[in-house]
């Protein structure tokens, strides 16, 4: 379950009658577009259905039987989301967005590239500073995923930014190969692998281009710096980093 602070009311008048149910904003909207593949009990607040959830009131069970036909509140929940209005309040709103448009940079920044820079990642502070000076605004009851593209519409008139995947090959010396590829071949979509005579190990990887430093970074932390890395234009197109 979450905490009170995190959830947000869900409300269903129906014949004369009010439910609410405290649940996740987010899952909240993923349960009302039928996206919602999880564990209810972990998205909400109270296993319980209301007539008002700022009291603790509670409906007669047979109002509950009368537009539900059932007691269960597992599965009333659904149903006051589904057919309700989710409630929020000005302060969860104003939250709500913050943390979406954090999400919204750090989506941007993992997966954009500036292409007059040779396609070298944007760090976030330039995409946050990119941002204000659009008229885009995060809107807090939409999934980040859906508001990307427009994100993205309104960022191209104010930097050069594009995404983009690249494509890395990487040799671990035969010191490091043992423990290093395990980590490094789970940062990104491994194409091919290759042990070498020498003990070494050479893998190619796919990754939000975006990411490119911190895959550096995680190299280079597990190698001591003595790995190889070269983007992969094409086959016959290498150039060392």
């Amino acid at each position: 379950m979450i905490s009170l602070d995190e959830a947000v009311a869900a409300r269903l008048e129906s014949h004369g009658q009010r439910f609410e149910v405290l649940v996740d904003p987010d899952a909240a909207l993923a349960i009302k577009r039928d996206e919602f593949d999880g564990d209810l009990e972990d998205v909400i607040a109270a296993e319980d259905v209301f007539e008002d959830a700022s009291s603790g009131d509670r409906p007669p069970e047979s109002s509950l039987e009368e537009v539900f036909e059932t007691t269960d509140p597992l599965e009333i929940i659904p149903e006051v989301i589904k057919q309700g209005e989710i409630q929020i309040t000005a302060e969860q709103r104003r939250e709500m967005q913050e943390q979406k448009h954090k999400q919204l940079v750090q989506t941007i920044t993992r997966n954009a590239v500036n292409p007059q820079m040779d396609d070298a990642p944007h760090p976030p502070e330039r995409i946050e500073s990119a941002l204000e000076e659009t008229d885009f605004r995060i809107d807090p009851m939409e999934p980040v995923e859906n508001q990307v593209d427009d994100a993205l519409e309104a960022l191209r008139p104010v930097i050069p930014i594009r995404f983009d995947e690249v494509t890395v090959a990487v040799q671990v010396p035969a010191d490091y190969a043992g423990s290093a590829q395990s980590r490094i071949r789970q940062f990104g979509d491994l194409d091919r692998e290759e042990w070498q005579n020498d003990g070494s190990w050479v893998g190619v990887l796919t990754f939000p281009a975006g990411m490119q430093n911190e895959f550096y970074d995680l190299v280079n932390e597990h190698t001591s710096g003595e790995a190889e890395t070269q983007i992969v234009k094409d086959e016959d197109d290498l150039r060392t980093r």
